[in-house]
């Protein structure tokens, strides 16, 4: 992939100051500015090429739309909820986060809570402090021997289990994502969620907050659990439904939550907050000098290593442009966004599209169906879409259009290749190209292969006609008249019926209805 130009950053919270040191010492300007309200970082993107937020700052679909230039947004932390994903990935704008900067921090911060709800730690601090010695008061349990669900077997929850089974506690799980077999190394056994709740001691939530798990745990699921059951969310606030937590703490189906997130934060109703056997914090999950120094040098050497071509790590909208930091991925996707364009140019009378089909050949292309397939979308959405297209967004875009697109991959091919067909309003299109070298080459349009690969250079006119040997000379004269010069001819190897033929030209020509006489469908454009 060609590197990413990215001069000015905005960070618009507390970052560690490491982060800043290495983004200028790779050459980018930053400002940093914090405690921005929505109208103050709406009025200051529109003049930066990436932003870099925390947890508070809400970079919504009003913030992202009024961003012109802009083409990353770096979370420095590992939730991205704080960013309207959708807007960003419509407007072509890569969303990064920092997966692993706060994991430890996190998994620390987790077994915290579930020790303080076994030995009420906190309440008896405080009790102290009063000046109290109540020693029955604060009977605790011990963890061993006890079971831990942990829901969300990723990064933080792998850590975690290995931490409470040091204290002798059985670990069982669930996660969508990661096999059992994986998590079996960890000493974690999956299940269903069914199986898992009327298990548990203990209950430990570690995934993203999204529909399918916002109030995972509520009535329902806090029914079907052990009575007295205890339960820690340091990780979105909604995973677990707060109403339904208050209403199991007050029956005692719930015997002490600790709760590190909020569905609002700071929360305004502290009924959760003040409840006895209620232990909370801040939203301190990430909150130590180590991880916010890491999460803060992890977003700066992403962000770096990407303008400088080097790779992409932690993109969470934009996985397909992971594998175009490969050698030689750049002219493919050149090839791509090449071919799209001459499609569109071909088509541009008949246009919408309504089916797009890619197929990439050879083993040289193994994997790469995935950024070819956005490349050639860019190429033929360019001034077709309201948006501009890009490798982010292509794809969405496409969707939203209406358009269908498939892709396939041919293998055993020495050569690659990539070919594409187009149905649009009843007709097929379909254009092959390759890479030869450092050339971008088009070895057949619509059935016509060309006796020699076509340039894909400089300023191209595509004709449909009878194979006549008047062509050329009826052609070159129309082109006289009009002041354009003729710079390569490309002609198919087939002598007979209509054919497509390549002109390079000078410049392009004016009106193409000068051509109507001597051919039946004609394009050009400049690659």
């Amino acid at each position: 992939m060609a590197p990413i130009s990215i001069k000015r950053i905005l960070i618009s919270e507390s970052v560690d100051p490491c982060c800043k040191k290495i983004l200028q010492e790779n050459g980018i300007q930053v400002t940093e500015k914090q405690n921005m309200s929505k109208d103050d970082l709406i009025a200051e993107i529109k003049d930066y090429d990436g932003l870099v937020v925390r947890s508070a700052t809400k970079v919504t679909a009003d913030v992202i739309n009024e961003a012109g230039n802009l083409q990353i947004i770096g979370r420095a932390g590992t939730g991205v909820d704080n960013v309207d994903v959708d807007a960003a990935t419509k407007k072509g704008i890569i969303v990064m986060n920092t997966p692993s900067g706060n994991t430890i921090s996190a998994a620390e911060l987790t077994c915290t809570l579930l020790m303080s709800l076994s030995r009420h730690v906190p309440q008896a601090a405080m009790s102290m402090k009063a000046g109290n010695w109540d020693r029955k008061k604060f009977m605790g349990a011990e963890m061993y021997g006890k079971i831990l669900g942990i829901v969300g077997l990723g990064r933080i929850g792998k850590e975690v289990a290995t931490r409470m089974q040091s204290f002798g506690m059985k670990t069982i799980g669930y996660d969508p994502i990661t096999p059992p077999e994986v998590t079996a190394t960890w000493g974690v056994e999956q299940m269903s969620l069914e199986q898992l709740w009327p298990q548990c001691d203990y209950i430990t939530v570690h995934t993203p907050l999204m529909p399918s798990t916002a109030g995972l745990l509520n009535n329902t699921s806090f029914a079907k659990c052990k009575k007295g059951v205890k339960v820690v969310n340091c990780a979105r606030g909604g995973i677990i439904d707060e109403d339904a937590l208050l209403r199991a703490l007050e029956s005692g189906q719930c015997g002490g939550a600790g709760l590190d997130v909020f569905v609002e934060e700071p929360p305004k109703n502290r009924a959760l907050v003040n409840h006895p056997n209620v232990i909370s914090c801040p939203h301190l999950g990430a909150s130590t000098k180590e991880a916010q120094a890491r999460c803060g040098q992890d977003i700066a050497l992403q962000i770096v290593d990407m303008v400088m071509g080097k790779g992409l790590v932690g993109a969470v909208n934009a996985q397909v442009l992971a594998s175009t930091f490969s050698p030689g991925s750049h002219q493919w996707i050149k090839l791509g966004e090449a071919i799209g364009a001459v499609l569109k140019s071909c088509t541009t009378s008949k246009q919408p599209f309504s089916q797009v089909q890619i197929t990439t050949q050879g083993d040289c292309l193994k994997g790469s169906s995935g950024y070819m397939t956005s490349a050639v979308m860019v190429g033929l959405l360019t001034d077709v879409s309201k948006s501009f297209p890009n490798l982010v967004n292509s794809l969405t875009l496409a969707k939203e259009s209406g358009i269908m697109v498939t892709r396939n991959h041919s293998e055993g091919l020495t050569q690659g290749a990539c070919e594409v067909e187009v149905s649009v309003n009843g007709s097929s299109y379909r254009a092959t190209g390759s890479v030869q070298g450092d050339s971008l080459v088009l070895l057949e349009l619509n059935h016509s292969v060309f006796r020699q690969p076509v340039s894909l250079t400089g300023n191209l006119l595509f004709l449909k006609a009878a194979a006549s040997p008047q062509l050329l000379p009826s052609v070159t004269g129309l082109l006289a008249t009009a002041g354009v010069e003729i710079e390569s001819f490309s002609a198919p190897a087939a002598r007979s019926g209509d054919q497509w033929y390549c002109v390079g030209l000078s410049s392009l020509l004016g009106d193409l209805g000068a051509l109507k006489p001597s051919v039946k469908e004609a394009a050009q454009l400049s690659v």
